[in-house]
């Protein structure tokens, strides 16, 4: 029996027994949970069961794998997370994320940036997302380094009091300047299984700000600013728009990813430049840059401008 304390207080409950039970694979722990062999105060409760203080837990005994195997991490993933650390303190880190990883493993996928991360630091007790970006965008990632932390990081994003900008290569040339989009997303699961969002009246209410920066000859560079964290917002809003994100093979068009591929361009165009909130500890404004990457502006420099 293990009791919860302040320190563990609103942790999932899947994510809580994935460190108790270091080496016992997390098909294993879902199982578990599945099966009612793991209680909480002597009921049955979802992995998803988000822990309070006080709580009892009753975990099974599980025998732990013999050999602790070693989650691979590319190497290449290992020399960006120690040489791409924006801001760092006590509480959280600010990553800038390269393209290419998802935060974390799942799906046929053995690793992500979580993973590597905590492979990296194996002296650090904590580190947790507090929010995600898609596998393919780069940028501005948040990973906190205490429970605290992590639960007033949370409480800014859901009050909306932490400020997004992304910068978005846009196919086609975008009219306006500036547009609000408020399209309601929902999500959808296609026939293939894979995830989509669609605009849908009984969707959940979604805000982008979209921004000309550069008009290009068949391309529009965009600051695009999330009011709301919807999943895929920015790639379906643009979509939207009639003008999707370059590279974006899930809501694009396959005939301009086509050619825009054969100029280079080998991924999602959609870079999280900027982060802005007031540090929860200390009540300073922080505002975190992280720079496009290298590949992306070499691209931009061979596009002729309008």
């Amino acid at each position: 029996m293990v009791e919860i304390t302040e320190e563990n207080s609103d942790q999932r409950l899947d994510n809580f027994l994935i460190t108790r039970l270091k080496g016992v694979p997390k098909s294993r722990i879902y199982r578990i949970v599945r099966k009612g062999e793991v209680r909480v105060n002597k009921g049955r409760v979802d992995v998803k069961y988000r822990l309070t203080a006080g709580d009892v837990v009753r975990i099974p005994p599980v025998r732990v794998a013999e050999r602790d195997e070693q989650t691979f991490v590319a190497p290449s993933l290992k020399e960006a997370l120690q040489n791409n650390i924006l801001f760092e303190d006590d509480a959280f880190l600010i990553l800038n994320k390269p393209a290419g990883f998802p935060v974390h493993g799942g799906s046929g996928i053995s690793s992500g940036i979580i993973e590597g991360l905590r492979q990296v630091r194996p002296e650090a007790h904590f580190l947790e997302l507090v929010h995600r970006l898609d596998r393919d965008t780069s940028g501005c990632l948040l990973i906190a380094k205490k429970r605290s932390a992590l639960r007033s990081l949370h409480a800014l994003f859901r009050d909306d009091h932490v400020h997004k900008t992304y910068l978005a290569l846009l196919a086609g040339q975008w009219a306006k300047t500036k547009q609000v989009v408020t399209q309601p997303l929902q999500k959808n699961v296609n026939k293939g299984g894979e995830r989509m969002v669609v605009v849908s009246s009984s969707g959940k209410a979604a805000e982008t700000v979209f921004k000309r920066l550069q008009l290009y000859r068949d391309a529009t560079l965009v600051e695009a600013s999330p009011k709301t964290g919807r999943t895929h917002q920015i790639r379906v809003h643009a979509a939207w728009l009639g003008h999707p994100i370059v590279g974006d093979e899930r809501y694009g068009l396959d005939e301009v990813n086509k050619a825009f591929k054969a100029r280079g361009y080998k991924r999602l165009f959609l870079h999280a430049e900027k982060l802005q909130f007031q540090h929860p500890v200390t009540g300073v404004l922080l505002r975190i840059s992280a720079p496009m990457p290298q590949q992306l502006l070499d691209l931009l420099k061979h596009e002729e401008k309008v």
